[in-house]
């Protein structure tokens, strides 16, 4: 080990120690038994110990090119960490989907095993939650004092969710008897901390949900790690929304000749080829299409490491969506693919489900993040860390996707549709609508969607029914909530797409005739998760992306 990486795994120790909920949802070992301090002292911890590790690592001589790569992004990483903190964002934190209180229902959700479930870490767990509760009420409760809190919608968004997490953990009283009081524990603090979320909170809560190009900025630092003109980006989505729209309407041609896109979709949503009736079923349906994606794949367009030719397909009953946590990194726990199923005898529409599964399982998510885990050559963080960088995370699931397609993997018709539908299309809109919400931009004119008018959340739930095929209400109440919530998250699928696909590019143009794809994706990967300039300048051999800019890169 060089110096370097010594410092690197001190600070996953450390980090995990000060906020195991987060070290669940990586993968990182030996957190099982505690929750996070989501109180005033725990923030002030782990922003001390970014601070302390960013002075560390300007004393750390580099040895050799691992090292250089290593440094530079766990300086950007710490960098991008002290500016939040800086901003005083942890303080006040409230989201639909990643904030602390969905934090704390993961861990709870990833520890539940089945029959492999570590009871006795499932009970510390469990005591440990309403000490952690009262932690985040105090920040919650200091913040708005200062005249700091979260807009409404994500204060009761997070109630309910509250709800959703006591509903859950409910159950496991029946499944052991010593979890009896430490569950009847847990639940009361649930619903006393749902209760302070609606009662004391929401009414000072403001109704207002953009956030601004300054807190924008620092999501896309974040979330993405690249530097984004914000209006050419959001130009650039409705121009990417348009093309795709288009390729759907003419594969739809072709499909039924003579009928329009939407005829087509709901020929399809009632077509018994392309149902499933009963949670079980469908579980078993996504199994299948993970194994089989590894058994082809594997020798021919990847080498898939054999630890990583085990995907575990899990339903969830909550709205959840579809998600992908990778492997943890003593194996202890597979890499997961989570979907969710409202009722065991729901009835499922398949269509579009090979194109998610490519995305979250191979060669999407569960290749990228199990190769990082499984990446011997990379330090301890590096190999924990892909959830860190949504950019280069979500980017590649994407591109996956439509790698698929190129390696003639949408044979049924409508199996493509249902990628440019779910994959493409949606992703496409996100860049619009968070883009265009958060900056309150107008509305092109061309596009035909109240051209003219600035962005509105009533406005955004009209775009995406309009644009995105039929989605019940709860779904586009859940995407519009969560765009919101984590402003520049949303984007990172489509932003992260392009930069993927403009390296591969740039290579092929550089070798001619020498490129190789398989040999192209190998050197990616082997590269382990950074940002996207920082993927930009390794990929393209310069290995140094400019500076992070500030809120001047917002034109106008």
């Amino acid at each position: 080990m060089t110096a370097l990486d010594d410092l690197a795994d001190r600070y996953v120790d450390e980090f995990a120690a000060l906020d195991p909920c987060a070290a669940a949802v990586m993968g990182i070992a030996g957190q099982e038994d505690s929750l996070t301090d989501f109180g005033p002292d725990g923030l002030a911890a782990r922003s001390d110990l970014a601070r302390r590790t960013l002075a560390a690592l300007g004393g750390v001589a580099c040895q050799g090119e691992a090292d250089r790569i290593a440094a530079a992004v766990l300086r950007e990483r710490l960098e991008t960490e002290l500016a939040s903190h800086e901003a005083g964002i942890g303080e006040f934190f409230l989201d639909t989907t990643e904030g602390p209180v969905q934090r704390l229902g993961y861990a709870f959700e990833l520890l539940d095993q089945g029959e492999r479930t570590d009871w006795r870490a499932m009970r510390a767990r469990l005591a440990a939650l309403p000490g952690s509760l009262d932690g985040l009420r105090t920040s919650l409760t200091r913040a708005l004092q200062d005249g700091r809190v979260s807009a409404r919608r994500q204060v009761l968004r997070s109630a309910r969710s509250c709800l959703e997490i006591r509903e859950r953990l409910s159950g496991l009283a029946g499944r052991r008897d010593e979890l009896a009081e430490p569950v009847r524990e847990a639940c009361q603090a649930l619903t006393g901390f749902a209760a302070f979320l609606t009662g004391d909170l929401a009414p000072h809560a403001h109704e207002r949900d953009a956030l601004g190009p300054d807190r924008y900025l620092l999501g896309v630092r974040d979330f993405l790690g690249t530097r984004l003109d914000l209006e050419e980006t959001y130009a650039w989505g409705w121009e990417e929304l348009a093309r795709i729209e288009r390729e759907m309407a003419v594969l739809a041609g072709r499909m039924r000749p003579g009928a329009a896109l939407p005829e087509v979709v709901a020929a399809l949503d009632a077509d018994p080829a392309y149902r499933i009736s009963g949670a079980a079923r469908f579980l078993d349906h996504i199994q299948e299409l993970a194994d089989r994606a590894v058994d082809e794949l594997d020798g021919v367009h990847f080498d898939i490491p054999a630890p990583l030719r085990r995907l575990e397909c899990r339903l969830s009953p909550t709205d959840s969506g579809v998600y992908y946590l990778a492997p943890a990194e003593d194996l202890s726990r597979p890499g997961t693919v989570w979907w969710t199923v409202h009722a065991p005898e729901e009835e499922i529409v398949t269509w579009h489900v090979p194109g998610t599964m490519f995305h979250e399982g191979v060669p999407g998510h569960h290749l990228q993040l199990g190769s990082a885990t499984l990446n011997g050559t990379l330090n301890r963080f590096r190999r924990v860390s892909s959830e860190l960088y949504p950019g280069y995370v979500e980017g590649w699931g994407l591109y996956a996707e439509r790698l698929m397609g190129e390696l003639g993997y949408y044979r049924d018709p409508a199996h493509h549709l249902g990628m440019l539908a779910d994959g493409q299309r949606m992703r496409a809109a996100r860049v619009v609508l968070d883009i265009g919400m958060h900056l309150e931009l107008p509305i092109p004119a061309g596009t035909g969607f109240h051209e003219g008018e600035r962005w509105t959340p009533e406005l955004g739930w009209e775009f995406l029914r309009a644009h995105c095929g039929p989605l019940a209400d709860g779904h586009v109440t859940f995407e519009i909530d969560r765009y919101l919530g984590r402003p520049a998250q949303a984007i990172a699928y489509k932003v992260g797409e392009r930069a993927w696909l403009e390296a591969r590019e740039a290579a092929r143009r550089r070798e001619g005739a020498a490129f190789d794809l398989k040999a192209f994706h190998r050197r990616a990967l082997e590269l382990g998760p950074m940002g996207l300039d920082r993927l930009r300048a390794e990929l393209l051999g310069d290995g140094a992306p400019g500076p992070t800019p500030g809120p001047g890169a917002v034109r106008g």
